[in-house]
């Protein structure tokens, strides 16, 4: 596949919606030189997200892991040993989040764009995210935050985490038909080998 050719999901969360931040997260992936091939607001059914989550059948314990380590690390008792049941608690409270109320969902192309929007958006939490980034730059909330009150960590942004997440989960928000396929001028700065026709 073209370089250029790489797609990747990204939602604007209800936070961000709600936030009105939905034009500064647009602008930065635009001006970076990534190009929207589709885009739609919708309040996601409950079913939907959980569908969205287990996409990766790993995901699940994946994230449960990460959660025990996490409690452990604050020496706290995870809610089980388990993780398959805490990835499961997990999800809940994601579902809960996402499906609150309106979101942004958007595919974005351009070279290697699965990182570049991993790397605009920031990590997850955006407490360690670095400044410049979106989470960074625009939440102040933490794990230990979202976990005192039971709840997912609002970090204003999912972003498919690698090309293979990205072309699992695009499917499952887009039909064929709903992503497009034009030409953008600066393509040509951005892809053209000899910045060939700049000059009359």
């Amino acid at each position: 596949m073209d370089f250029k050719d790489e797609k990747t999901l990204v939602i604007i969360k209800p936070d961000g919606v709600q936030r009105s931040l939905i034009g500064e997260i647009i602008g930065r992936l635009e001006r970076v030189g990534l190009k929207l091939i589709g885009m739609k607001m919708i309040v996601p059914a409950e079913d939907h997200v959980r569908a969205h989550y287990s996409i990766d059948p790993e995901w699940k314990k994946k994230v449960g892991e990460k959660a025990i380590e996490s409690y452990k690390k604050k020496g706290q008792q995870p809610p089980s040993e388990n993780p398959e049941e805490v990835g499961d608690k997990v999800i809940d409270v994601l579902v809960n989040y996402i499906a609150s109320g309106p979101v942004v969902v958007m595919a974005w192309q351009g070279a290697h764009s699965v990182g570049i929007v991993r790397k605009i958006v920031g990590g997850t939490e955006p407490l360690s995210s670095d400044v410049g980034t979106i989470r960074g730059d625009f939440v102040l909330d933490s794990y230990q935050m979202a976990d005192t009150d039971q709840r997912a960590v609002r970090n204003l942004i999912h972003a498919s985490g690698s090309v293979e997440e990205a072309n699992q989960e695009l499917p499952h928000w887009f039909s064929e038909e709903e992503l497009l396929k034009y030409r953008l001028i600066q393509e040509e700065i951005l892809y053209d080998v000899n910045l060939d026709g700049l000059l009359e």
